[in-house]
């Protein structure tokens, strides 16, 4: 596996899974209105998901087992491919961001600079942990379309469009289980299978 092939992958991950600890999930549960629940997803800064990502580019076509930890100043990402194979490592800080594969390690001072720095285009990283959440990103101008409880069926920012199919119950929230991610040259798909939000501080 490539450096080139992982860091697309774990780049692509972050539009959108570390290991989780059994998050509460209930197919039974009913979703309140969206309304009721926003101030808490805003709230919500550190997690822990699992899922699978499948990235498609002009040149490329793959996917990969994900476990994603994120907290307000540091996130770690790992990303293997079947049983395990070609695991590798995206950590980040608000100083630096690094990643580490059979082939040895890269660093860069932001993941928009390190796509810069190894694949020559760059993703507009800092808005994923508002996707990822069904929020927009603060700053940027967004069109989002919803359902009849007000939650996110699709958004559009910085020249992406994220759908949002699926949710899933995760700690007495409803936070998204399917999201598909466009733009032109780049479709990412994202299914969350594990949810685990995370007291502040934990």
């Amino acid at each position: 596996m490539t450096r080139r092939f992982v860091l697309l992958i774990a780049l692509a991950a972050l539009l959108a899974g570390c290991a989780t600890r059994g998050p509460v999930t209930s197919d039974s549960a009913e979703r309140g209105p969206w309304q009721d629940q926003v101030a808490r997803v805003q709230a919500l800064t550190s997690w822990t998901l699992a899922g699978k990502v499948g990235l498609h580019t002009a040149n490329e076509s793959t996917s990969a087992n994900l476990d994603w930890r994120h907290t307000p100043n540091y996130y770690r990402l790992l990303i293997s491919g079947p049983f395990g194979a070609g695991r590798s490592t995206l950590e980040g800080t608000t100083q630096k961001v690094t990643l580490t594969t059979g082939e040895g390690r890269v660093s860069a001072t932001s993941a928009e600079a390190l796509l810069d720095q190894e694949l020559g285009w760059s993703l507009p990283v800092s808005s994923l942990d508002h996707w990822i959440r069904g929020l927009p990103a603060p700053g940027d101008a967004f069109e989002r379309k919803t359902d009849a409880l007000g939650y996110p069926t699709q958004m559009r920012q910085d020249g992406w469009t994220i759908d949002y199919s699926d949710w899933m119950p995760a700690d007495g929230l409803w936070l998204p289980r399917r999201l598909a991610m466009q733009r032109p040259g780049i479709d990412a798909t994202l299914i969350i299978n594990a949810w685990q939000p995370e007291a502040k501080g934990e």
